[in-house]
């Protein structure tokens, strides 16, 4: 991937068809090293093509890509799990208001009217 983000940079910087060293020294600005291997691979596969119709041909193929299929599910579940915790939390409120009440009187260690 880091190869490939190099040479877009440099083809939106104008460099058409960018060679190997201009890949390796795009790289090497930012302290990466190249893989020799992998970038004669690349430039092999990408030589005589225009890189914005290579983009053009992957965005419609991403689109065609089905995403986010399990969104209605887990709304579904985390309603369910809602309505069967209901009681419980009911509880938990009322615990939690007279503990509060509770706790008015005790923090002074006396109560107002007292």
């Amino acid at each position: 991937m880091k190869h490939l983000a190099a040479y877009l940079l440099l083809g939106l910087a104008g460099n058409t068809s960018p060679s190997a060293d201009d890949v390796k020294g795009v790289l090497s600005s930012v302290g990466i090293d190249a893989d020799d291997e992998r970038l004669e691979k690349l430039l092999s596969e990408l030589e005589g093509k225009d890189i914005n119709e290579l983009i053009a041909e992957g965005s419609t193929k991403l689109a065609s890509v089905p995403t986010g299929g399990s969104g209605g599910g887990a709304a579904a579940g985390g309603a369910a799990a809602a309505a069967g915790g209901a009681a419980p939390a009911e509880e938990a409120k009322e615990e939690a208001k007279e503990e509060e009440k509770e706790e008015s009187d005790e923090d002074m260690g006396f109560g107002l009217f007292d």
